[in-house]
C-alpha cells in the first residue's frame, strides 16, 4: 500500500507542478549563505591564514623573550652547538679508529689548545694595545674630518663643527671606558659572568661532541612517525649550515685578517697585527664586520703614514672585500649561507637589537637555518622555484600585453564600424536630399 501511496504522490507533482511561489518558499529555506562558506571563500581562507599566523607569531614572541630571559643557557648552547656542528665531521672520522669517548676529547682538547691558545693570545695583544688603537684612530678620524672641512670650505653649505665634536667624544669616551670593555668580553649574557657561561659552553660543547648522535636520535624517538623524515632532514640541515658557516666564515676572516695584515707590515703601519686581528674577529659580522675593521686600519694608516698610504691601505681593503664578496663567499658558503643580502642587513638588524655583539653573530646563522627548515617543511626544496616562479611573472604581464593589444584593437575596431554607419547614415540622407530636389 505504502508503494501504490508514493506512485499516486510522483503521478500528482507530475500533473500538477508546484507554483512559482512555492518553489521560491522552499529555495529560501535553504539560503546560499551558510557558515561553512564563510570560513571556505577567499576572506575565510586569508582570515584562516592570518589566524595561523598571529598564533606561531605570538609563540616565538614567547619563547624569543623566554630566551632572552635565560640568556645564559640559550647562549652558551648555540655557541657550542654552531661549534659542535663545524667540528663533528672530525669527531666521525677519529670514531672510526677511536672509541666516542676518545674522540670527543681528542678533537675537544685539540680544539682548545689551538683555538683557545691563539685566540687568547691575539684578543690579549689587542687589548694590551687597544688604548693606543682607539687614540690613533680618532686622531684618523679628525685628520679625516678637517680634509673634508677644507674640501667643503668654498661650498654654499656648512657642517657644523661642534656637533662633530661631541659625537667624536662621546663614542671615543665610550669605547675607551671600562664599560665598553666589560660589554666586550662580556656579551655572552647580561646577568651572569663572562667565566660563567664560557664555563657552561666548554661543558655543553663537549657533550655535544660526545653524544651528540645519541641526543639527536632520542629527541628524533619523540617525533611522530609520518613526520620523522622531515625532523631528520632538518636535523642534517642544520648540521651542514652551522658547519659549513662556522668553516666558511673562518676561512673567508682568515684570508681578509692576512691580506690587510700582510698590507700593513708591507707599508709599516704600526699596530698590524692588532689590526689584522680586528679585521678576522669582524669578519664574523656579515656584511659590516670586515668593512668597520678596515675603515679603522685606514684610520691609523693616515695617523701615522699619511694620506698616501691611508689610500693605499684603503685600496687594499677595498681589493680584499671585492675578493671577499665575489669569489669566496660565493665557493666557499655558496650551500651555507644561500640567503639574500636584505635578509642578512635584516637578520643583523634584529640580532644586534635583541642580543648586542653575540645577537650579530649568532643571527645569520640561526636566520639560514630557519630558512633551510622551511623550505624542508614547505618542500620548497626545488632550486628552480624561484626561476619558475620568474618565468610565469614575465608570462602573465606578456598575456596582459596580448589582452591590452586585444582590447585596444577591438576598440578601434567597434570605433570603425561606428564611422562606417556614421558615415552610411550621412549618405543616406545625402540621397533622401538629392531625391527632395
Amino acid at each position: 500500500m505504502a508503494f501504490f501511496r508514493k506512485g499516486t504522490t510522483a503521478r500528482r507533482a507530475a500533473q500538477h507542478p508546484p507554483s512559482p511561489v512555492v518553489t521560491a518558499a522552499k529555495s529560501s529555506d535553504h539560503p546560499e549563505f551558510t557558515v561553512q562558506g564563510l570560513w571556505t571563500d577567499v576572506a575565510g581562507r586569508l582570515g584562516i591564514r592570518c589566524l595561523q599566523i598571529l598564533i606561531i607569531g605570538t609563540v616565538a614572541s614567547f619563547l624569543i623573550l623566554g630566551m632572552l630571559r635565560l640568556t645564559m643557557i640559550v647562549i652558551p648552547t648555540l655557541i657550542a652547538l654552531i661549534l659542535a656542528c663545524a667540528l663533528w665531521p672530525l669527531v666521525v672520522r677519529l670514531r672510526r679508529v677511536m672509541s666516542p669517548m676518545l674522540a670527543a676529547w681528542v678533537v675537544f682538547l685539540g680544539s682548545l689548545l689551538v683555538l683557545g691558545g691563539i685566540g687568547t693570545g691575539l684578543v690579549f695583544s689587542v687589548i694590551n694595545e687597544w688604548s693606543t688603537l682607539v687614540n690613533q684612530a680618532v686622531e684618523g678620524f679628525n685628520q679625516l674630518n678637517e680634509l673634508v672641512q677644507r674640501f667643503i670650505g668654498d661650498m654654499p653649505f656648512t657642517i657644523d663643527q661642534a656637533q662633530i665634536d661631541s659625537a667624536v667624544e662621546t663614542v671615543t669616551s665610550f669605547i675607551t671606558s671600562s664599560q665598553f670593555g666589560a660589554g666586550a668580553l662580556n656579551t655572552l649574557t647580561a646577568a651572569g659572568s663572562f667565566v660563567t657561561g664560557l664555563i657552561l659552553l666548554l661543558v655543553i660543547l663537549f657533550f655535544f661532541l660526545k653524544d651528540g648522535d645519541r641526543i639527536w636520535a632520542f629527541f628524533i624517538s619523540w617525533t611522530p612517525q609520518h613526520f620523522r623524515h622531515k625532523w631528520i632532514t632538518s636535523g642534517d640541515r642544520a648540521l651542514h649550515t652551522f658547519g659549513g658557516y662556522i668553516r666558511g666564515t673562518s676561512i673567508v676572516a682568515a684570508v681578509d685578517a692576512v691580506g690587510i695584515t700582510a698590507t700593513l707590515l708591507i707599508l709599516q703601519v704600526p699596530l698590524a697585527i692588532p689590526l689584522g686581528v680586528v679585521v678576522f674577529l669582524g669578519s664574523f659580522i656579515p656584511m659590516v664586520g670586515a668593512t668597520v675593521a678596515g675603515i679603522l686600519a685606514t684610520l691609523v694608516a693616515l695617523v701615522t703614514n699619511g694620506p698616501i698610504i691611508a689610500l693605499i691601505v684603503l685600496a687594499a681593503v677595498i681589493l680584499v672585500n671585492q675578493l671577499e664578496g665575489n669569489f669566496l663567499q660565493p665557493v666557499v658558503m655558496a650551500q651555507a649561507l644561500n640567503l639574500h643580502a636584505l635578509v642578512i642587513l635584516m637578520a643583523l638588524t634584529a640580532g644586534t637589537v635583541l642580543g648586542g655583539i653575540v645577537g650579530a653573530v649568532l643571527a645569520v646563522p640561526l636566520t639560514a637555518v630557519g630558512w633551510g627548515i622551511i623550505k624542508v617543511w614547505t618542500d620548497r626544496e626545488n632550486p628552480h622555484a624561484v626561476q619558475q616562479a620568474k618565468e610565469q611573472i614575465h608570462h602573465m604581464a606578456q598575456l596582459r600585453k596580448e589582452d591590452q593589444a586585444i582590447a585596444s584593437l577591438e576598440e578601434k575596431e567597434e570605433q570603425a564600424e561606428k564611422l562606417q554607419e556614421a558615415a552610411e547614415a550621412l549618405g543616406e540622407s545625402e540621397e533622401k536630399t538629392q531625391g527632395k530636389d
